[in-house]
């Protein structure tokens, strides 16, 4: 029984919704990780100090705009697993290829903390997209997608 029951559960394929999720929460994970890990840095807490993050004077601005930048990810993780298939595709692969493209263009010239971490997020995403792009719908006769 017990093996019936775990080979069952071999063959049921994880959901693409549960899979997009995912995604989503690992990739804001390791986003979060590596921005955490740069304030170890003696250069990122100088720049905070002066009040500059890079190239960007820390303000108003600049703190909505990075709110903005965190709040999408974080609610597109809620957002895979309820928007309709056709709509969640399309927000999916947008959202997910903006997003590898900030990350590989902040990674440019940074330390290998960052990079690694980068490629990652960037890998994490390739996938995303390829499992919304390859998302089918289901047969009439199952749940609707």
């Amino acid at each position: 029984m017990k093996d019936s029951i775990h080979t069952a559960q071999e063959r049921s394929p994880i959901d693409v919704r549960l899979r997009m999720s995912a995604l989503w929460v690992a990739t804001m994970l390791v986003f979060l990780c590596v921005d955490l890990f740069s304030l170890y840095r003696a250069d990122v807490r100088q720049g905070l100090d002066d009040g500059r993050v890079s190239v960007f004077d820390v303000g108003q601005p600049f703190l909505l705009g990075i709110t903005v930048y965190v709040i999408v990810p974080s609610v597109m993780v809620y957002l895979s697993l309820v928007l309709p298939r056709r709509i969640n595709r399309v927000v999916s692969i947008l959202l997910a290829s903006v997003y590898a493209i900030t990350i590989a263009g902040s990674a440019v010239g940074e330390w290998a903390y960052f990079v690694l971490g980068s490629l990652v997020e960037v890998s994490l995403l390739v996938v995303l997209i390829h499992h919304s792009w390859t998302w089918r719908p289901r047969a009439a006769s199952s749940a609707s997608a």
